[in-house]
């Protein structure tokens, strides 16, 4: 039994046997592949081709079509310029039944306003647009209600807006702001950009933030910016002289340049005060002396 085992044809089958049930229990197991990938052979580095529709062409201080028709979370028909006038805007394009990335960028939108000072409604607008012409007032609604389940900041409901349009006027409103996006319909999703749009109070595009994920500093200080300093303190406007916005980058990094400059005049300053200081004390000096006087 044991030569039997340890034959040279025993070791071969057993091999061969093991070999082919690994092989289909592979193929069993190999997940299907979506639809909208490139075929194998493709290179790692390949794009997937509907990709190449999406994406964020920076517009800055490009105007948004302010008399484009939308319908509220109520099912009311709105413009978008209900929502300007006196206070800059925080806009996002998402869809509401999104699996995953829409949920995470508006969750991110959520964290980064509970860090700032300013509160939407009296300092700010929220609205967020779906890019989907499909998508229902009621679902407008129900994802404005997750959003402030978790923006816990009080008499603030005011400012959020949820909107859906038609096709003509979400597009409108997409292409202002340079946001492209891209429809799959072998998975019945849309491909786009993660980035919350800071348009001013006359509704022109002021700042771009990219991300899942916004630092609260870089959300307070685009809106400051973009309400051009209405909205703030003294501090917020010394945050933006010491911080540059990068356009690359979406977000605002430390100005050495600026620094430079402002320890120069600093510099400066102090070299004048200490000038004046040291001829008025000289000054003080001479009135103090004693006038000489004499008798004849």
């Amino acid at each position: 039994m044991l030569s039997l085992i340890h034959s040279p044809l025993v070791h071969r089958a057993t091999l061969a046997g093991l070999l082919a049930a690994a092989m289909t229990s592979a193929a069993w197991a190999q997940p299907s592949r979506p639809l909208s990938v490139p075929p194998p052979g493709l290179a790692a580095t390949a794009q997937i081709p509907m990709l190449r529709d999406v994406g964020i062409d920076q517009k800055l201080d490009n105007p948004v079509p302010l008399d484009t028709r939308f319908v509220d979370e109520d099912g009311r028909e709105v413009t978008l310029g209900q929502y300007f006038g006196g206070k800059p805007v925080i806009l996002v394009l998402a869809y509401y039944e999104c699996p995953m990335l829409c949920t995470q960028v508006l969750n991110g939108v959520v964290g980064s306003l509970e860090g700032i000072k300013f509160d939407a409604s009296r300092d700010f607008e929220v609205v967020v647009v779906s890019i989907d012409p499909g998508e229902t007032p009621a679902m407008a609604a129900g994802k404005r209600a997750q959003f402030l389940k978790r923006y816990t900041r009080k008499q603030t409901d005011a400012g959020v807006h949820f909107l859906t349009g038609r096709e003509e006027s979400i597009k409108a409103l997409a292409g202002a702001i340079g946001f492209r996006y891209a429809y799959d319909a072998a998975i019945d999703q849309y491909a786009h950009s993660a980035v919350m749009t800071i348009l001013t109070p006359e509704g022109r595009v002021s700042r771009y933030l990219f991300g899942i994920e916004f630092a609260p500093r870089d959300v307070q200080l685009a809106l400051v910016e973009a309400s051009d300093r209405k909205i703030g303190t003294i501090v917020d406007s010394v945050q933006l002289f010491c911080y540059h916005y990068d356009p690359e980058t979406g977000t605002y990094g430390f100005a050495i340049m600026n620094m430079v400059r402002a320890a120069g005049l600093l510099t400066v300053g102090a070299l004048g005060a200490f000038i004046l200081v040291t001829l008025r004390r000289e000054r003080q000096a001479s009135a103090a002396k004693p006038t000489a006087t004499g008798t004849r």
